[in-house]
């Protein structure tokens, strides 16, 4: 049987095979960042990009360019690989937040797994989570209550969705709502990727004295399709290193703690 082959990708210049190599290896790069890596200028970085968009093989994004499949979120195990020195660095800054005794829901994503795995040596913690992975990771431990929301559980990362989760969830007052977050916008505050996730994370905060939301920098920007809530409606944000200026005034308007491992 004759194998199919998959026509050959050419370029029109080194350049342009540079830029898609590096955007491979990373998912998404901004203009200045392979300015730097390739030591060009941002004019030749723009210049040599805009044919690729033009044959769908990157997609502009707010500031560089990404592969099509990277505004697709990606599967829960290759999240939890990625930035994941940033992501514990989080976890860590948001286990310290969180005292003995306390109660959370914590909703499922590869940051708030990491913050599951922070918080392995609190103790009597009363734990709300959708999620299968925490919840066997802070059940076993130090006389911790564990209520993990029942449903049909997604396939990629053992998470429970839906109107009887949301339901379950109001049965709670909890003094932390510990929330990932697909994206941050500037303009409109906190996104995610799939509407099951955001609806989850309003049924959290309404149940919450404050809400924390964990990310790492690369959120900063990031485009998600699905509204979570304004920038308002979240008390502390912890991340790694500081945002770039726009997204740290926004968020200082309207009120938002903001803490940088």
């Amino acid at each position: 049987m004759e194998r199919i082959r998959a026509p050959m990708v050419t370029f029109s210049n080194r350049r342009q095979s540079e830029i898609m190599q590096t955007v491979r290896l990373h998912g998404a790069c901004t203009i200045g960042e392979l300015a730097s890596q390739l030591q060009v200028s941002d004019e030749t970085i723009r210049r040599n990009v805009k044919p690729l968009v033009s044959r769908g093989l990157i997609l502009k994004v707010h500031g560089g360019i990404a592969l099509p499949e990277q505004l697709q979120e990606p599967p829960f195990q290759r999240r939890m690989a990625e930035h994941k020195i940033a992501k514990q660095r989080v976890a860590a800054l948001a286990a310290k937040q969180i005292e003995n005794g306390d109660s959370l829901v914590i909703d499922s994503g590869s940051t708030t797994s990491y913050v599951a795995l922070a918080l392995c040596s609190h103790s009597n913690l009363l734990v709300v989570t959708n999620s299968a992975e925490i919840a066997r990771t802070l059940a076993p431990r130090n006389g911790n209550r564990v209520y993990m929301a029942g449903g049909e559980l997604r396939a990629n990362d053992g998470a429970a969705f839906g109107p009887a989760v949301e339901a379950f969830v109001r049965q709670f007052e909890v003094r932390h709502a510990v929330l990932s977050i697909g994206g941050i916008s500037a303009s409109t505050g906190f996104m995610d990727f799939q509407l099951c996730e955001a609806e989850f994370a309003r049924a959290a905060i309404d149940q919450a004295e404050q809400t924390l939301v964990v990310a790492d920098r690369s959120k900063f920007g990031r485009k998600a399709p699905i509204k979570v809530c304004a920038a308002d409606a979240v008390d502390l944000l912890l991340t790694e290193a500081p945002p770039p200026p726009p997204f740290a005034a926004r968020l200082c308007e309207a009120g938002v703690r903001l803490m940088a491992a």
